[in-house]
């Protein structure tokens, strides 16, 4: 390693620390101002933590403490040690923040969320489940998870590959929402707000670490593949990849065109598809894409000029 890039290595991982910090610190706001003031446990452990704080009085910060710890462990040992270390400095993170806010160090009890009445209850998984969605996403993306039941999904898909990891985080969430009926004194409420709570960031957390990954593949069958591809790098700048083919139909020979575009660029490429119409396309969804995909090198623009 050359010493010019020894200071960017530096920068760089610290500032996916510092982003991990920042993250943890978000995440124990909202506990506080969602989550324990309406009387309902969010999805994995921290949901058993949370049932444990409203019967026993006993600090969601020292349970995740108590159940991280060992897991974070496991997970140095066994699982990738990157992965580790920052899962580790989420978790203590997490419970110094809540700490903090729950011993009111750092009194932010105005900004807590709750009716008198609890009819606007369900706002409280709604918007903490946006909330941590968003966090669950960005802390996978810096390859690190929150702890809890992501380290246990995780060690156990280590120990039987097969087993689908959704699966087994939905069980863990089902039994978490179906003790904190008892819990909450025989009621269905708890139980409803936890299913939104889980839903939500699910569905958040997906689309954070799919959704800016997702592109769109066109295959456009056509005579006129040189003029389509030259419309197609020069007003999309993404080039083209050109694949023989036949109808066995008409029994002609012809071409293919294969090409992956960002989803904002789906209406300019049907428009080019459509200033030539004996073109036939379909498009499919891909989850991600590898290499040199963002854009095409300058030299591209200069072979189109000599043609």
């Amino acid at each position: 390693m050359t010493r010019k890039s020894k200071p960017k290595d530096i920068i760089k991982k610290a500032s996916v620390y510092a982003a991990m910090i920042v993250i943890a610190c978000g995440m124990a706001l909202c506990y506080q101002i969602f989550i324990f003031e309406n009387s309902f446990a969010p999805a994995g452990i921290n949901g058993i933590a949370t049932m444990i704080q409203y019967k026993l009085h006993f600090s969601v910060a020292y349970m995740s403490l108590l159940i991280n710890i060992p897991l974070c462990v496991l997970a140095f040992v066994f699982l990738d040690k990157p992965f580790a270390a920052r899962t580790t400095v989420f978790t203590l993170t997490f419970s110094v923040a809540l700490l903090l806010l729950q011993f009111k160090v750092i009194d932010l009890s105005f900004l807590s969320y709750k009716t008198d009445n609890g009819t606007s209850t369900i706002l409280a998984p709604i918007a903490s489940g946006v909330i941590n969605g968003i966090i669950y996403g960005a802390a996978i993306r810096l390859n690190g998870c929150t702890g809890g039941t992501d380290i246990v999904a995780a060690l156990i898909h280590k120990k039987w590959p097969e087993q689908n990891l959704v699966w087994i985080i939905f069980a863990m969430n089902t039994g978490v929402a179906i003790a904190s009926y008892f819990v909450y004194d025989l009621k269905v409420e708890p139980v409803v707000l936890c299913i939104i709570y889980s839903f939500l960031t699910s569905q958040v957390s997906d689309t954070i670490l799919r959704g800016s990954r997702q592109r769109i593949k066109f295959e456009i069958v056509s005579h006129e593949s040189e003029a389509i591809s030259k419309e197609i790098i020069t007003e999309l700048k993404h080039s083209v990849t050109v694949v023989p083919a036949k109808g066995m139909f008409s029994g002609q020979e012809t071409e293919m065109l294969i090409c992956v575009v960002q989803k904002h660029q789906v209406v300019a490429m049907e428009k080019i598809i459509a200033a030539h119409p004996g073109a036939f396309a379909y498009s499919t969804v891909i989850n991600e894409t590898l290499g040199n995909f963002e854009k095409i090198r300058y030299n591209v623009f200069e072979n189109l000029k000599k043609k």
